[in-house]
């Protein structure tokens, strides 16, 4: 089989993989689900859905940080990969050991594309569509609901020391928009450094979300951003339901709603 990945490189598989490696949360969550749990020989130590599997599959390191000789010991298949979460030189190291697809997630549409990809690539077309069926019609239910709702200006944020915030081109700020959500750092790239000080300035938002991967945030943080902000209202958020995409996306919009009705 001749493909491409996400990020438009070729991949020749010549068989169903049997032996996978995952070095992408989200993505582990997803072959799980797809019923693939016996071809799942390694993840990363963030892979933290099913929680089982922390005792039954080898970690191989971190999403930036992999121990490549675990890796070539378990005799994958295949590697999956994400451009976000891993680096070049990761994808370039799993590349010399087997097959390695990379997938590339801003919107809902590209995780339905992945969803139906790996459907294909490990013969499980029916899982996926299962899966993929039920992110289009909560997704449409959804946005009726949504429709009804205020907009409301907000900062997410992922990190302290220094402050990040969420920016463009990013799946994040993707869900943000379906949340009827405008993000004031949408004129800046991806993962912008910030400067609590700006806030007014820079977009005066009513509402700051603070997200509990990957920084733990607590309340102290929430005064601090207090102090700067002009009465904005902070609430503390899932991050796994914002940012991992997959079949976590089944469940995400029942959390928007109720993120929702408790503004």
């Amino acid at each position: 089989m001749d493909i491409k990945d996400q990020i438009g490189r070729p991949i020749t598989i010549e068989n169903t993989p049997k032996r996978i490696v995952s070095l992408v949360p989200s993505q582990t969550e997803l072959l799980y689900d797809l019923g693939l749990e016996e071809a799942i020989v390694g993840i990363t130590k963030f892979c933290v859905h099913p929680f089982h599997f922390k005792s039954t599959k080898t970690v191989v390191g971190g999403t930036k940080n992999i121990n490549i000789d675990k890796i070539k010991a378990l005799q994958p298949d295949i590697i999956l990969c994400n451009k976000e979460e891993n680096t070049k030189a990761i994808v370039e190291a799993c590349e010399q050991i087997c097959a390695t697809h990379v997938s590339d997630i801003v919107t809902i549409r590209d995780c339905i594309a992945l969803i139906n990809r790996y459907g294909v690539l490990f013969n499980k077309r029916t899982h996926a569509k299962k899966i993929s069926d039920k992110i289009e019609f909560n997704l449409s239910d959804f946005q009726a609901y949504i429709k009804e709702k205020p907009l409301l200006k907000v900062a997410y944020f992922i990190r302290r020391e220094p402050w990040m915030a969420v920016g463009s081109n990013t799946f994040i700020n993707h869900l943000l928009q379906l949340n009827n959500f405008e993000n004031i750092y949408a004129n800046l790239e991806r993962y912008p450094e910030v400067e609590l000080q700006k806030i007014q300035q820079e977009g005066d938002p009513e509402l700051i979300l603070l997200s509990s991967e990957p920084y733990p945030f607590k309340e102290e943080h929430a005064f601090e951003i207090d102090r700067h902000s002009h009465h904005a209202k902070t609430v503390f958020v899932d991050g796994e339901y914002f940012s991992w995409y997959g079949s976590r996306l089944v469940k995400a919009f029942n959390y928007f709603k109720a993120l929702r009705n408790r503004l």
